[in-house]
């Protein structure tokens, strides 16, 4: 599992559209946005490799000027390992 934050930061004047398209992409939760363009979001998938790809592809939104990394969890054990009592 791989969770992390950023912040993106759009053109003032495409922010509905990148709003638009990054609430689009697989494992992308936007939770906050401002009217001058930052707008933060959660990326959460399964692995680092699709973590990664995402990252790529916010980069390539419409309007998207910057994405600065906040905040990283990877936890590479899957979660359906089997635990004994």
């Amino acid at each position: 599992m791989n969770i992390s934050s950023a912040i993106v930061h759009i053109v003032p004047a495409r922010l509905e559209e990148a709003c638009a398209a990054l609430a689009g992409m697989p494992g992308v939760e936007i939770h906050a946005r401002s009217p001058e363009g930052k707008v933060v979001v959660t990326i959460e998938h399964d692995d680092t490799e699709s973590a990664t790809k995402c990252y790529v592809a916010l980069h390539g939104a419409p309007g998207v000027a910057a994405v600065a990394m906040v905040y990283q969890y990877c936890d590479e054990e899957s979660d359906t390992q089997e635990v004994q009592a």
